[in-house]
């Protein structure tokens, strides 16, 4: 194997590697040989058909193999030989086009090697941890709200006009064109008014009827509804007003906390208190995590793999287009060029990236299968139903294991700094650290 490099700037790297075609010719001997081991030809014992038939029968999907093994191989060997960790895939060619039996193969082997990383003295690092302590006020507020979700509904006094909040049971017949259709009658159907659960427009006009009117409800169907039959038609609901109940929350007391799974309302109470400080504790964890690494970025510079950069470049100005525009869904869109913002971004996710993907190398940090499982498991939660095969897919999926494991790991790295850092905890208020954290958005 010959190997000549061909470009070195900075972490980049090219090289041209020659394989001579007597060991490609000796590879695929040994291959067909092997072949022959096991061959049975008419009118030959087995292992004993001749190798020019065999190479006449098998040689061109054989050399195939062979060109195939031998080119990871020479990538392999030559990684081995160099030392060099490639930042990403290597890009492999094979340049002469032409290749048949009987010549060299000459390969390009192209990457950007991955920097030297600078060790670094967390033990002078000042971060603030901001801390929140949950008052009886913040309880008492969380409480009222979970009463609201549980109200109940009162009759209101007969001739009362139906406000926003207020639960009517109404009657109704729905028809398109005059026609009743499937599915748009029922009776006795309880709707709070401003619930949005029907289609939009008709909870709005029901707003000030009164119990026992009548009302023709004119509505369109949106033109994206879920029934194309319906999609875009224009329909009207015969509603008849049987009651109009007014909201009333629920009393907060031992029956309140049962309906949460507690057994007393001081029980409930405790819930909820351990409730609150886990999500202030979260939130001033995501923030003393920003603030970490905003310092590492200033404490450190290193040259940076272009493939890199460009790769999550892309990555970033492809997001963010789509958040931009919602309603395309696919990837049938005009290409994306990445800003100089987008770059300096990237520029500044790979260098931290790469910081600590190297201290977590050096810690020796592993991920548990553990830890994997449940992280796998709280994702699937979001697809109720198909949390088996969201499990699977993932499982099958390395990409997209990898999006799930690397969270995890760079977790587990900043909380290796942190407990080498000097944090000092400040007490602050709730609304306080979400000014803070509304900050992030802004930076």
């Amino acid at each position: 194997m010959q190997v000549t490099e061909t470009k070195s700037e900075g972490l980049r790297r090219e090289y041209s590697v020659v394989v001579a075609a007597q060991a490609l010719e000796e590879k695929t001997r040994a291959k067909l040989e092997t072949v022959r081991a096991d061959f049975q030809m008419k009118g030959f014992r087995k292992g004993r058909a001749p190798l020019p038939l065999l190479k006449k029968m098998f040689g061109k999907s054989v050399l195939g193999e062979v060109v195939q093994e031998t080119v990871e191989e020479t990538v392999r060997q030559h990684l081995a030989d160099t030392g060099h960790r490639p930042a990403a895939q290597p890009d492999v060619e094979i340049t002469n086009e032409s290749f048949d039996e009987g010549d060299d193969l000459e390969v390009a082997i192209k990457y950007d090697c991955l920097p030297e990383v600078p060790e670094l003295d967390f033990s002078n690092l000042s971060l603030e941890r901001k801390v929140v302590t949950v008052d009886d006020a913040a309880v008492e507020e969380a409480l009222g709200k979970l009463a609201e979700s549980a109200q109940n509904f009162e009759a209101r006094r007969k001739g009362s006009k139906a406000k926003d909040g207020d639960q009517v049971v109404i009657d109704f017949v729905g028809k398109v064109d005059g026609e009743p259709f499937e599915g748009g009658s029922a009776e006795d159907y309880p709707l709070v008014l401003g619930s949005n659960q029907f289609i939009p427009g008709f909870e709005e006009q029901l707003v000030g009827v009164k119990q026992d009117e009548e009302k023709a409800v004119e509505v369109s169907f949106p033109e994206e509804y879920g029934a194309p039959h319906l999609a875009g038609k224009a329909a009207v609901f015969d509603v008849s007003v049987k009651e109009i109940r007014a909201p009333k929350p629920a009393e907060i007391d031992d029956e309140l906390a049962k309906k949460y799974g507690a057994e007393t309302l001081d029980e409930l109470k405790e819930q909820i208190r351990e409730r609150i400080a886990e999500e202030f504790a979260g939130a001033s964890r995501t923030l003393l995590k920003r603030r970490l690494l905003d310092a590492l970025d200033g404490m450190v510079s290193f040259e940076l793999p272009p493939s890199l950069v460009e790769q999550e470049a892309q990555s970033i100005a492809h997001q963010l287009w789509h958040e931009d525009n919602p309603d395309v869904h696919g990837h049938d869109h005009p290409a994306i060029d990445p800003t100089d913002e987008h770059t300096k971004l990237a520029e500044r996710r790979v260098r931290l990236g790469l910081l600590l993907a190297e201290l977590g190398q050096k810690e020796e940090i592993e991920i548990t299968d553990q830890e994997l499982g449940q992280a796998i498991m709280a994702q699937a939660r979001q697809y109720p139903g198909q949390e088996r095969q969201f499990f699977d897919f993932v499982r099958q999926n390395r990409a997209a294991l990898e999006q799930i494991r690397a969270p995890i790991f760079e977790d587990k790295v900043v909380d290796v700094i942190l407990g080498r850092a000097q944090i000092k905890d400040v007490d602050v208020s709730k609304d306080d650290l979400q000014k803070e954290l509304d900050s992030l958005d802004a930076e």
